[in-house]
């Protein structure tokens, strides 16, 4: 599982800097690659909307257990530790 977490998250940044290089620049990557609408262009997207899919369960699972509020909370504890000494 730990494979596939790291492989959709690579194609989501793959996915996200082509947006925004469509964005800032009217620059398709994926397309200057592989041409314009071709299989393995669709293939790309197919597989970085594929990747947003499966984030959402270790996105969901970290609100669940209250991760984001336990980085922050490990990160003050450490902090606060350091300054005590």
């Amino acid at each position: 599982m730990k494979t596939v977490n790291l492989v959709t998250l690579v194609l989501l940044i793959v996915g996200g800097i082509n947006w925004l290089l469509v964005g800032a620049a009217d620059f398709n990557l994926v397309a200057a690659l592989f041409g314009e609408g071709s299989a393995m262009s669709r293939l790309v997207y197919v597989l970085v909307g594929l990747s947003a899919l499966w984030q959402i369960a270790p996105l969901s699972k970290a609100f669940r257990i209250d991760e984001p509020l336990a980085e922050h909370g490990a990160h003050q504890h450490r902090t606060e530790r350091v300054r005590h000494h």
